[in-house]
């Protein structure tokens, strides 16, 4: 009888009061922040680690060969030869030290039903990749030369980005693309139409094609980009040419306790700079 007064009482639009009788399930299962496109190291020229940064100084010289410096002479029989040399000049790496703190309290890990001091430290590991991302960007920059576009990115923004690579002799490899630079690309009809180019498998299997004339077309998040104009920007570059990343302290977790506060926390640091080595084997490409 106390069973069945229970369940009216439950029933009825005043049971509110009794609403926690009823169990209800919440997923031991937290969901994780969206991962974000970003730029991978593999772009790089070289990634120089820690082991290959000896020393204490603040930075790090790259000697890198002008082009095209050293000349060949015709020589009458007997002269002598005209003497010289390459010419060089210096990419120096300034490392900058990048952290985040993180403190989670006693109580909070003692009641929560997940692993919040974990998951706190996978977050913060994702904003430095994003950081990464964000300084790639800011080096590629100083590309050697500009191709001023419209409203809309266009086949002919491309093509002279690559010709202006090609032009000092380097051979464009990747084409790097904002939100925006990606959407128009998926609006011009000579990607997707077959008579164009011959073949919809690629596009058929993954909704845009992944090669536009040989480059290797790649995404980067708007929000890890140093501004939001970036989405309207594009890079054409020589992988092998074009930029470095020099790591002096790669992504460091050092725990700590702050018993007075009963807290556990967390240090996130990294030492690291990403220099543009050769400004010629960039081309940028901006859109309004």
């Amino acid at each position: 009888m106390a069973f069945t007064r229970l369940k009216e009482y439950l029933s009825t639009d005043d049971g509110a009061s009794g609403s926690l009788l009823i169990p209800s399930l919440i997923l031991p299962t937290m969901q994780e922040d969206q991962k974000k496109n970003l730029l991978d190291r593999s772009l790089a020229k070289w990634v120089l680690g820690p082991a290959q940064l000896a020393g204490q100084g603040g930075s790090f010289n790259y000697n890198q060969t002008i082009r095209n410096t050293g000349k060949i002479r015709e020589m009458g029989e007997g002269a002598e030869a005209t003497l010289d040399t390459q010419d060089y000049t210096t990419v120096t790496f300034t490392f900058t030290k990048y952290g985040v703190a993180v403190r989670i309290t006693r109580e909070m890990m003692e009641d929560s039903q997940f692993e919040l001091f974990k998951s706190n430290i996978a977050a913060m590991g994702r904003r430095f990749a994003e950081n990464e991302t964000k300084l790639i960007l800011t080096a590629l920059e100083g590309a050697g030369t500009t191709v001023t576009g419209g409203a809309a990115f266009t086949i002919a923004n491309l093509v002279t980005a690559m010709f202006n690579v090609e032009d000092t002799d380097y051979v464009p490899t990747d084409l790097i693309v904002g939100n925006e630079v990606l959407q128009d690309l998926r609006q011009i009809d000579t990607f997707a139409e077959a008579n164009k180019w011959g073949d919809t498998s690629t596009y058929a299997r993954t909704g845009f094609v992944g090669r536009i004339y040989g480059l290797n077309v790649h995404r980067f998040s708007s929000n890890a980009a140093p501004a939001t104009s970036y989405a309207r920007r594009a890079y054409v570059l020589d992988r092998s040419e074009a930029f470095g990343i020099a790591i002096k302290r790669d992504i460091t977790v050092e725990n700590y306790t702050l018993p007075t506060f009963d807290m556990e926390g967390a240090v996130i640091t990294q030492r690291i700079d990403v220099r543009l080595l050769r400004s010629d084997a960039v081309g940028l490409i901006t859109t309004t």
